[in-house]
């Protein structure tokens, strides 16, 4: 052993290094540095610990010392290194940002990491951190609508109130339509078969389906959902027009107890407010209609009814015919009735108002 070099390890040192060689789950390095110790306190010479751990002299020598000046803990933390490339300074970082937040050049339309690596002369992996540490993400792009509606907080404030106290020995009915086709942006709801079979999904693979796809056609769902209890009513229609809305009007009303009040919560559809619809509600005086705010159908709580509609059954659905389709949507909407939930409002009306507000500003002060 080195001249100068005493290795004294205590019951409590000795017991934490046979651990760590014992731990099939402890780092190699940690396992040799512990046998280093280990070795050095039997009294065994280095030239034995260099054969038996596969270490050079210095090496041994150096976490001999390490363990006389910090014990086990400093066999077991490494100590840092500087980078032999100088980090970035605070400046390059501010120039990113700034750039990010501002157009992006010549002709396209978002920057992209290694247009952006190019313009401030670093590399794409320290553009990525910079984004990443500023939460900044370019590639990504989110929609959204404003409502301009004059009667905004009043028209919001009645709706969640329906949601939230709904009137006593009363029916709150979410009713709406539900036009949208299966990843397409049709006024109604395609029956849509593909060209190819897909392929199952299994361990390393998801499951496929064919790009391109056959049309059998196309049917719209009306829907009520009881926000009290969570049932829905619904029917499926060729068309979307004032005549089928009265018609579900018709089926939803035979289908309510004749003595109730029945409190409805609709959008702004053309089909909702016909002069025949207003009609109807004449001659039925224990209805109401309640519309929300214009560009705000995420207030109609059937809308979550359609999209999970969507998203189960018809996305990836395949339908060799309208019958087939239709058929599926009914068979969703008996199993969703088997297990309905009363649907619970949370969200703060004040808080939904204030958003709104500042996203006014922000479109005067961009305009």
């Amino acid at each position: 052993m080195r001249e100068g070099i005493t290795v004294e390890a205590s019951a409590a040192d000795r017991a934490r290094l046979e651990a760590v060689v014992a731990d099939r789950n402890s780092p190699q390095k940690h396992v040799w540095r512990a046998r280093i110790i280990l070795a050095t306190a039997e009294g065994v010479g280095t030239a034995a610990i260099m054969r038996r751990t596969g270490k050079s002299k210095p090496c041994v020598w150096r976490w001999q010392e390490r363990f006389m000046a910090e014990r086990v803990d400093g066999l077991l933390r490494d100590k840092t290194r500087p980078s032999r490339i100088a980090p970035l300074g605070a400046e390059v970082a501010e120039r990113v940002v700034a750039r990010t937040l501002a157009d992006s050049p010549a002709e396209a339309t978002h920057w992209t990491a290694a247009m952006m690596a190019k313009v401030a002369d670093i590399s794409v992996s320290s553009v990525q951190r910079i984004w990443r540490a500023h939460g900044l993400r370019p590639h990504r792009i989110q929609q959204f609508k404003l409502s301009n509606d004059p009667q905004f907080v009043e028209r919001l404030r009645d709706v969640v109130g329906l949601y939230v106290d709904p009137p006593a020995h009363a029916i709150v009915l979410s009713v709406d339509e539900c036009p949208q086709g299966t990843r397409s942006g049709k006024s109604q709801i395609q029956a849509l078969d593909r060209t190819q079979p897909g392929l199952p999904m299994k361990k390393g693979r998801a499951g496929t389906m064919t790009h391109d796809c056959k049309r059998h056609g196309t049917t719209t769902l009306f829907a009520a959902l009881n926000v009290l209890d969570g049932t829905l009513i619904g029917r499926n229609m060729q068309r979307h027009r004032h005549q089928e809305f009265i018609r579900f009007l018709n089926a939803v009303e035979a289908a309510v107890p004749a003595d109730k009040q029945v409190h409805a919560i609709l959008d702004n559809y053309a089909a909702h407010k016909h002069p025949k619809v207003r009609r109807w509600i004449d001659r039925h005086p224990h209805w109401t209609f309640h519309f929300v705010p214009t560009s705000c159908s995420w207030l109609n709580a059937v809308e979550g009814f359609f999209a999970k509609l969507s998203k189960r059954r018809l996305r990836r659905g395949i339908f060799h015919s309208i019958v087939d389709l239709q058929a599926a949507i009914n068979r969703f909407v008996r199993e969703h009735n088997a297990k309905p939930k009363p649907f619970t409002w949370t969200a703060n009306p004040d808080g939904i108002i204030a958003a709104v507000r500042r996203g006014h500003q922000m479109l005067d002060l961009n305009q």
